[in-house]
């Protein structure tokens, strides 16, 4: 049995310190292990993309249970192990790839570094089987023509964004915010009467969302508002940090858009608000920054829909009804049993009315679902 094998045995699926000190010193002696070590984590990299994992789940779970050390580790592997495709990569896995950047390995001694690695290839080892949302790499990939207008649509839809995030003027963030969700709406009624006219063979796809603590719960709330509004469908997973939302391509682009833009809009408008709160004399509490997040979500759940119901008019419903179809059935393949957690009561009121307040700012956006359809799994609450 070779060293790598040995400390594998000791650490991997043991708890405890004591069996990843013994793991981490046997590593620690013997540096001829080096490179099977290496090996073996990138075969764990691999075995993650089997079970549906992509790169930046992994980087969120590791940053999340362990710390920066494991994330320029698990970076690290990822990059090697993702070398041999090439070009065999879905757009989406080559983004996250493009995001890690040239990670470099921490610098620390043979024990402190066998040590992290053990920590981290017990985590991937651990992994479960999750839903795919793209091919694992190196499979064939599916041609699919993209929109000749996807481009500079989404470079609008992008800086009127920007413009939102950055302004320190709320009716203005409030108008360019709305304005976003217009040329989204829009986007999506052009690709639907596109493929309705060309009968383009284009079906549902999926992608993964992070939804990071705190107040998850809400952001998923936000996250499931941002989706219905263009016409997709978001299934949250709490125990892993991150939504599925599944809907045709160029509306999963919208919505990773538009979420992202109103997290920042409302960690903004938030800021603003406790410093009224410290200004007021009161003091700033978990309770208040739960409850503006809880309002923000739910009012925005009331909005979005609106904007996006003015650009569809009678002729067009059939063309959007079986693209709707499409998007259910999807989901309904890919989640058969889900359950619908509510959101816990906002008990601050000021938090409450402030959070209605940035969401009233936020834009005009859909009809109010105070609940998200999750998957089943460890660390569900009802």
């Amino acid at each position: 049995m070779s060293t790598v094998e040995k400390a594998l045995a000791a650490a991997l699926y043991a708890e405890g310190d004591e069996a990843l000190d013994t793991g981490a010193s046997l590593l620690a002696a013997d540096p001829s292990a080096d490179d099977e070590l290496r090996l073996r984590g990138e075969q764990l990299v691999r075995r993650a993309w089997e079970r549906g994992w992509q790169p930046a789940d992994v980087l969120r779970l590791v940053r999340r249970d362990l710390d920066e050390t494991h994330e320029r580790l698990a970076a690290g592997l990822i990059a090697a192990e993702t070398k041999r495709y090439g070009a065999r990569l879905a757009p989406r896995f080559q983004a996250q790839l493009a995001d890690l950047g040239d990670p470099q390995p921490p610098r620390s001694d043979r024990f402190s570094q066998a040590t992290a690695l053990l920590e981290l290839y017990r985590l991937l080892a651990r992994l479960p089987a999750i839903e795919p949302v793209g091919p694992v790499p190196g499979e064939t990939l599916a041609s699919v023509p993209a929109s000749p207008h996807e481009p500079r649509m989404l470079g609008r839809i992008r800086a009127l964004l920007a413009k939102a995030e950055a302004t320190g003027y709320p009716e203005e963030a409030e108008a360019l915010t709305a304005k976003a969700q217009e040329l989204m709406a829009r986007h999506s009624v052009d690709e639907a009467l596109l493929a309705a006219r060309t009968h383009s063979p284009d079906v549902p796809s999926a992608c993964r969302i992070g939804v990071d603590a705190p107040y998850e719960t809400a952001k998923a709330v936000l996250l499931d508002a941002v989706a219905g509004a263009n016409r997709c469908r978001a299934v949250w997973n709490g125990s892993f940090a991150f939504s599925t939302v599944v809907g045709f391509e160029s509306d999963l682009e919208s919505v990773e858009l538009l979420h992202t833009s109103l997290l920042v809009q409302g960690a903004t408008a938030l800021a603003k608000a406790e410093s009224a709160q410290r200004e007021g004399g009161r003091r700033r509490t978990k309770t208040f920054r739960q409850s503006f997040w809880t309002a923000y979500a739910s009012r925005l759940g009331e909005h979005l829909a609106a904007v996006a119901d003015d650009v569809v008019t009678a002729d067009l419903l059939p063309v959007l009804a079986s693209r709707d179809v499409a998007v259910t059935a999807h989901a309904d393949r890919m989640f058969p049993e889900t359950t619908t957690t509510r959101v816990r009561g906002a008990t601050d009121l000021d938090g409450w009315y402030d959070g209605r307040a940035a969401a009233d700012r936020a834009q005009r956006p859909p009809s109010g679902s105070t609940g998200v359809a999750r998957r089943p799994g460890r660390g569900d609450r009802g």
